[in-house]
């Protein structure tokens, strides 16, 4: 299936609510889970959660929105959107991070900007180790 990414046709696998996958699981196009997963998700350009989805592992990808269950640690070089009745377990880490009313999380979060290389830098000039910030990043 295609979709429109940043201007540009992208694939996307999607998982099905009945699929349960245990392991490790990567992939070149993005990712839509509904169903559940024991293991790492990623690498990936995006990774959606469906509200449906339940993870028990890490997920790392360019781009992750969560819809659904995670229990892990999640990291993406770009950004991560918590939507409203998401349920988070677990440490973010990304430039950009947007943890909407209604959400549930229980980690901390680490926004750090963006090197020109796509990771984020280790800078602690704020005082805080780019914990508990909100915003982009920037």
């Amino acid at each position: 299936m295609s979709a429109m990414h940043d201007g540009k046709s992208v694939k996307e696998s999607i998982l099905g609510p009945t699929l349960k996958f245990k392991g490790e699981l990567s992939s070149q196009e993005d990712l839509v889970i509904h169903g559940q997963i024991e293991g790492t998700v990623g690498p990936a350009p995006k990774v959606t959660i469906g509200p449906e989805a339940v993870i028990k592992g890490g997920v790392t990808a360019e781009v992750i929105v969560v819809e659904g269950n995670v229990e892990g640690d999640m990291k993406a070089q770009a950004s991560i959107t918590v939507r409203a009745k998401a349920n988070v377990r677990g440490n973010l880490e990304a430039p950009s991070i947007n943890v909407a009313e209604g959400a549930t999380l229980n980690g901390s979060i680490k926004m750090q900007p963006r090197r020109a290389d796509g990771f984020s830098s280790a800078s602690s000039a704020d005082g805080l180790g780019g914990y508990a910030r909100t915003g982009t990043g920037e």
